[in-house]
């Protein structure tokens, strides 16, 4: 493969579009948005409702009849007066019934059941982030009311009913914990190698058996993580296979993959995984010989107030092979050496941020080696991206911490040079909104099967698969988390993932052009190879995307989704 041919589409003549109907992911998406954002709430229930008693008007011990109104000279009551003023009022009923159950990623949909007798009520809820709500009511009544929060985290919601006529005040309420969790970038540390025991004994992972890996209380990650950004590298293999990660003990196992593996080869991919309540997640070896696997952790994800995530049309920053982004001008990497360059404050992405999502690109190198993405201020770790012989061509997502100059760093682990090609997709930052919410992950397409609403053939040479993901119910989506795995590749070529700038035409309208193709790249691949990396993409303005068969020749692809990034 020519360095030319690394997401630079020089020298192609471009194709038509894919003659097929897109594929109904919508659905799917809508069903796993629900499920996901639908396990928080909570229900206080009405005999928890605590009763006070207002200061009633000077000279009249209570006040108990629907015209009564307050007066401007009040006087405190005693406890003890209190209390008989609750117990001997017009509406001893007074009570408050309340559920918060969640529907999006920040989302809280409220309902409010009070218990009273017939007089005029007003309702306050307070949703705990200094916003409240106001509303009124008559007697008995039911409630409902929305809000979306701007940040992940715990909020005490609470409802207070005030019966004015009759100086008696009532309030229920709870914590309500957001589906939704925020992002905080780690220093890349490994947490399993299981060909020194680190993490694990000392022995490879047999085929059909899985490896658990410790997060939650290890290497300085919380108790309480959710979710985990792992660069998840298998080695040593012998022959082919895949590897799935998922949060273990209590869960079932999906039927998806987060990598292929094929005999002979070291094979790196970012996995995003939920972490399983005893702080474990498990990686799957689906092949039917031993290997030995790697996991570096990167970033976690918590329901504390964190960094949100912000998408963009992926956009190149550094490429070797024409001095971009980098300092010393156009050549290869050189061996056991870093580039720094700046992201923050460039190409769109504003100061400030905390982590960057990349799509890294090896070239061209002279021989066996690894790269290393962190921080601009720090000490190169000892943990890896992505892993490459002489000769190949090959891509990984990085999540990656930022200084707070902005740069992040690239290091070259090969004792001979390579070309280095960085692609930003995204970023995390105190001011993006958007909270992950995984999914149960599900298969969306598989082009060597009839099935997911695909009607078969070959994922063409240089052609596109356009496909609908945001349904109408879903609001708020900033970017879906997928792991696309191209095979059966019959030549040299490239996978670009892209937002449409089109929406889906409706049933008996013309298909919708394809937009311009893009320049930059999320995976490579050679003949004959099986490549997985995953994809964090956003879906445009109209919740639609596209992927593209950079290459000569014909393909397939598989695309399952793992979660979305939603800011409500």
């Amino acid at each position: 493969m020519t360095a030319a041919f690394v997401a630079a589409g020089l020298g192609l003549i471009p194709g038509t579009a894919q003659a097929a109907d897109p594929v109904p992911v919508a659905a799917g998406v809508a069903e796993a948005i629900a499920e996901a954002s639908t396990s928080e709430g909570f229900h206080s229930p009405a005999d928890r409702t605590i009763r006070t008693a207002l200061p009633a008007a000077e000279g009249n011990g209570k006040a108990n009849t629907k015209t009564a109104t307050p007066q401007t000279t009040q006087t405190a009551l005693t406890p003890q007066t209190a209390q008989a003023a609750l117990d001997a009022g017009a509406n001893p009923a007074l009570a408050v019934d309340v559920s918060g159950t969640s529907y999006t990623a920040h989302g809280i949909e409220l309902t409010t059941l009070i218990t009273s007798a017939d007089f005029a009520l007003g309702v306050v809820i307070d949703w705990g982030d200094g916003k409240t709500d106001t509303a009124t009511a008559q007697g008995n009544a039911e409630l409902h009311h929305s809000h979306t929060y701007d940040k992940s985290g715990e909020y005490q919601v609470k409802v207070t009913v005030t019966d004015t006529a009759n100086a008696v005040q009532a309030a229920n309420g709870g914590a309500f914990l957001t589906p939704g969790s925020d992002f905080t970038p780690h220093t890349p540390t490994r947490l399993l190698d299981t060909r020194n025991g680190t993490g694990a004994p000392t022995a490879k992972v047999p085929g059909q058996g899985s490896a658990r890996v410790k997060v939650a209380g290890n290497a300085a990650v919380p108790a309480g993580v959710t979710a985990v950004a792992l660069n998840v590298t298998v080695t040593e293999t012998v022959d082919n296979g895949y590897v799935t990660a998922w949060p273990g003990a209590g869960y079932d196992r999906p039927g998806t993959s987060n990598l292929n593996y094929t005999a002979g080869r070291s094979v790196p991919n970012l996995v995003i995984v939920p972490v399983g309540e005893d702080g474990y997640v498990e990686l799957y070896n689906g092949g039917s010989q031993p290997v030995d696997l790697i996991a570096d952790v990167t970033g976690y994800f918590t329901r504390a107030q964190a960094a949100g995530y912000t998408s963009m049309t992926p956009a190149r920053f550094v490429d070797t092979r024409s001095g971009l982004g980098i300092p010393q001008g156009p050549g290869k990497l050189a061996a056991r050496s870093a580039f720094t360059t700046r992201i923050g404050g460039l190409q769109g992405v504003p100061p400030g941020i905390t982590a960057v999502a990349l799509n890294v690109t090896v070239t061209e190198p002279q021989g066996t080696g690894h790269l290393t993405a962190f921080s601009g201020a720090g000490p190169v770790p000892t943990a890896s991206n992505l892993n490459f012989v002489a000769g190949q061509t090959i891509a990984n997502a990085v999540i990656v911490p930022v200084a707070e100059d902005g740069t992040i760093k690239v290091f070259n682990g090969a004792w001979l040079p390579a070309h280095v090609v960085v692609d930003v997709v995204g970023y995390y930052s105190k001011d993006s909104k958007a909270a992950f919410l995984p999914f149960t992950p599900f298969r969306t397409l598989d082009t060597r099967e009839e099935a997911y609403g695909w009607p078969g053939g070959r994922f063409r040479a240089r052609e596109y698969i356009t496909q609908g993901f945001t349904p109408e119910a879903a609001t708020g989506v900033e970017a879906y988390v997928l792991n696309t795995t191209v095979t059966e590749t019959g030549g040299d070529g490239y996978l670009s993932v892209a937002p449409s700038p089109y929406p889906l035409p409706a049933d008996g309208e013309p298909a919708a052009p394809s937009g311009p193709r893009p320049g930059s790249s999320t995976l490579n691949w050679t003949a004959g190879a099986i490549v997985p990396n995953l994809v964090q993409a956003s879906d445009g303005d109209h919740g639609v995307i596209t992927f593209w068969n950079q290459g000569d020749q014909d393909a397939d692809l598989v695309l399952d989704v793992f979660g979305v990034y939603q800011s409500k």
